[in-house]
């Protein structure tokens, strides 16, 4: 093979692997639906400018764009996955995705040499086409035998207590919460983090799911309907628990009515004992629900902890606990009726409570540097939002809050949050330009920075905050919103 030739067919590699790369982190993020990627993005100059225009420019520019691919696609793409701050992780279906897109880019190649030279500029781009079609039909098989398994291993355990919990928001820490409550008495497992997906529940099921377990708890996600069905129709839960329903990826849903029957889905177990659902939900016809909380009063939120009363069985009984928030009286309360459901005492359940960790950046407070941190990053709701900043407003010094907004939530909800951030901060701190319009048109009060590159929010902070701030992370949207 002669030199150039030899460049052309090693730059061609390097031209499939970089659009592939950046292909793949994208179907990554977005749970590997294609559809999302192209139409749910938030950063569409980035498929232009890293997907779109070096096939475009393949087409077009003949040798020269060997000079663009070195010297602009190939850099451009390396500095852009080294600035994420979600990279590609090598998972084992990325690694199969590779080894086929690999095979196909090398047969290709062969094919080419077979019929006297260069093919057709078309053929380079078919292994990149015939992976994704491959890897889609491999991976539906993979995970349709993963969730046999998983399935047959539930089967296996017909002592196992399960309980699965939806809705808009709230699922991660309810579920934690009910986990540190029931541990004392049973071996409980829970989903890792915020696994809520099908998948995700297959792959904890099968790898992480001790068949010693008397409890599990999974927490169910959605963005389509019949997201939750699946996990039902795979669970068979005793126990289902819907939280709060709200306006939380209404660009996936559309309407609120929408997300409300894809939550309920949740009743569909045909092991189901009893549905819990939020006394401000309305379950669709026929569907039966206890509804949470029963009545509280006393209800005292502080940045030193929460405490409340909660009516059961006729009887009012206190309750403390050093997590943050008055909404978690809700999930907390939740957590209360499921354990007593399962024969714990309320004496106990009490102590178990009061024993409660605060789950990590769910407005978790710590102090570095003598500054206050309320980190509340995995926040995206507006209700959380505003209690955070409720919060903040109880604080002395001077209050500064690093956010966003709201992701996949509405204008004017991302409204009345500046509205509130107006009132309560002397820095507001914008990262990103998903919501600074909207963000910025209503924040005047505080000293406005806006940060569009994440990588400059520690300079930015050293820069703007000093000993005895308070600093509340509100929300943290990834990179690629």
């Amino acid at each position: 093979m002669e030199t150039l030739e030899l460049f052309k067919v090693i730059s061609r590699w390097l031209f499939l692997l970089s659009i592939g790369y950046y292909l793949l982190t994208n179907l990554q993020w977005y749970s590997y639906k294609i559809e999302r990627v192209f139409f749910k993005h938030h950063k569409w100059r980035w498929h232009i400018l890293y997907f779109f225009m070096p096939i475009l420019f393949f087409f077009l520019l003949g040798d020269y764009f060997y000079i663009y691919l070195y010297v602009a696609q190939l850099p451009g793409v390396m500095l852009w996955a080294k600035k994420l701050d979600k990279p590609l992780i090598f998972t084992g279906r990325v690694k199969r995705f590779f080894a086929i897109y690999a095979g196909f880019m090398l047969f290709s190649e062969l094919l080419c040499t077979t019929t006297g030279g260069e093919c057709d500029k078309v053929l380079y781009l078919f292994p990149l086409f015939f992976t994704i079609l491959i890897t889609y039909v491999l991976e539906r098989v993979l995970l349709n035998r993963y969730a046999t398994a998983a399935k047959d291993k539930l089967a296996s355990m017909p002592n196992l207590t399960i309980i699965a919990i939806t809705g808009s928001y709230g699922k991660t820490s309810l579920k934690n919460f009910l986990a540190q409550i029931l541990n004392d008495n049973f071996k409980v497992h829970a989903s890792p983090r915020s696994v809520n997906t099908f998948a995700g529940i297959v792959a904890d099921i099968n790898e992480n799911l001790s068949p010693l377990s008397d409890i599990y708890i999974a927490e169910a996600g959605a963005r389509t309907r019949g997201d939750i069905k699946e996990i039902g129709v795979l669970l068979e839960h005793h126990y289902g628990i819907v939280g709060k329903v709200g306006e939380q990826h209404m660009e996936y849903f559309r309407t609120l009515e929408n997300v409300r029957e894809t939550k309920f889905e949740l009743a569909q177990s045909p092991r189901l004992k009893e549905l819990f659902s939020y006394e401000g939900n309305t379950p669709p016809s026929g569907i039966k629900a206890t509804s949470f909380p029963t009545e509280t009063r006393n209800i005292k939120a502080t940045l030193k902890g929460t405490s409340f009363e909660m009516l059961i069985e006729g009887q009012f009984y206190p309750f403390e606990t050093e997590v943050l928030g008055e909404f978690n009286v809700t999930n907390i309360s939740a957590a209360i009726l499921v354990a007593l459901r399962l024969g714990i005492p309320i004496e106990k359940i009490q102590r178990q409570v009061a024993r409660l960790k605060p789950i990590p950046h769910r407005l978790q407070k710590m102090e570095v540097n003598l500054k206050l941190i309320l980190d509340d990053s995995f926040n995206g709701n507006l209700e959380g939002m505003l209690e955070a900043i409720r919060l903040s407003s109880l604080y002395y010094g001077r209050k500064v809050i690093v956010t966003p907004g709201l992701v996949e939530s509405t204008e004017e909800a991302n409204t009345t949050l500046a509205q509130a951030i107006n009132e309560t901060f002397d820095i507001a701190i914008l990262t990103g330009e998903l919501n600074l319009k909207t963000l910025s048109a209503h924040i005047q009060k505080p000293q406005k920075v806006v940060v569009k590159e994440k990588e400059a929010l520690e300079e930015v902070l050293k820069a703007t905050t000093r000993e005895g701030d308070l600093i509340l992370f509100a929300n943290d949207a990834p990179s690629y919103i």
